[in-house]
C-alpha cells in the first residue's frame, strides 16, 4: 500500500501545481499560452497517476501483485478519452 500512498502524494503535488498555475494566470504572472502548456502536462501526469492506481487496485482485487502495474505512455492513457 505504500506505493499507493506515494502515487496519491504525487496526485496531491500535481493538483497543487495546477492550482498554482491557475493562480499565476489570474495574477498575470504567466500568460495563457504558458499556462495552457504547463497545465496540459500536469493533466497528463494526473491521468497517468489515476490510471496507475486503477491498475494497482484491479490487480490487488484479482489476487495478483499490484507491483506489476506500470505507468502507461501518455498517448495510451490519453487515448482512453476518445
Amino acid at each position: 500500500m505504500d506505493k499507493d500512498h506515494d502515487i496519491l502524494s504525487q496526485v496531491d503535488k500535481l493538483v497543487a501545481e495546477e492550482r498554482d498555475l491557475r493562480d499565476k494566470l489570474q495574477h498575470k504572472d504567466i500568460d495563457e499560452t504558458e499556462e495552457h502548456q504547463r497545465l496540459r502536462s500536469v493533466e497528463v501526469q494526473l491521468d497517468q497517476c489515476w490510471d496507475l492506481l486503477r491498475q494497482r487496485r484491479a490487480l490487488r482485487d484479482a489476487g495478483q501483485d499490484p507491483d506489476k502495474a506500470a505507468v502507461r505512455p501518455a498517448g495510451e492513457v490519453e487515448g482512453y478519452l476518445n
